[in-house]
């Protein structure tokens, strides 16, 4: 610091001294200040490679085979199908193969459909197939039993239709003729063979609503899937 100076603001050699380290210790700690504080480039993000189609096979580019449509309530592979026997009025009766999950909609349609004329009242349509079944279009209903001798009838003699009746068919008038089944349980059984697509067996029965072991043992062998 010039003379002058010093003697104009009567400051002392060591006054000097350290007003100097007190500046160059600021002038330190503002460069550092605005250093730490400058404007830093940023480096872009990596463009991310797009996700691979949903179906698509890893590392092939080619997309799956969609997955095989299936039928509510119906197992199986796609393709599988059922034979059925379709008869009575119909233009094309006869033998006819149908894909798995087919209803007796399904049925007519591939035996030429019904003939003019004919009811359906008593045939459920919208009912599912199962393998190897009949489907009779246009029969008589079940005859009343004949009465017996001395007046007796065949309802009074134990109430059991003349022939066994077709649980994958029969309506519920047609169920409510087998003993002990009134009109709920008739209703319980067709509710029964909508939702599992038929009966298989008799003793299928045993799933049903109100079906205990005793009414089992008085129904088996008087009806047939």
């Amino acid at each position: 610091m010039p003379l002058w100076l010093q003697t104009r603001c009567g400051l002392e050699r060591r006054s000097v001294l350290a007003l100097s380290v007190l500046l160059v210790v600021a002038a330190v700690f503002a460069v550092q200040h605005f250093w730490t504080g400058r404007t830093q480039s940023v480096r872009a993000p990596e463009v991310v490679r797009a996700a691979a189609p949903f179906g698509e096979r890893k590392g092939s580019g080619a997309p799956e085979p969609e997955a095989s449509a299936r039928t509510p309530g119906v197992s199986g592979t796609a393709g599988a199908q059922i034979v059925v026997d379709v008869g009575g009025k119909v233009r094309d009766p006869g033998i006819h193969r149908l894909p798995a999950g087919s209803r007796v909609v399904d049925a007519l349609r591939a035996a030429g459909g019904v003939r003019p004329g004919t009811k359906l009242d008593g045939l459920n349509r919208a009912r599912f197939l199962v393998d190897g079944e009949q489907v009779i279009v246009g029969a008589p209903a079940a005859p009343a039993p004949a009465a017996a001798a001395g007046g007796s009838s065949g309802a009074a003699a134990g109430g059991a239709p003349a022939a066994p009746i077709v649980l994958s068919t029969a309506t519920v008038d047609q169920l409510d003729t087998l003993p002990g089944v009134g009109p709920v349980l008739a209703q319980h059984i067709v509710d029964y063979r909508t939702r599992h697509g038929g009966f298989r067996s008799v003793d299928e029965l045993r799933e049903v609503n109100g079906i205990g072991d005793r009414r089992f043992a008085d129904l088996r062998d008087l009806v047939r899937p």
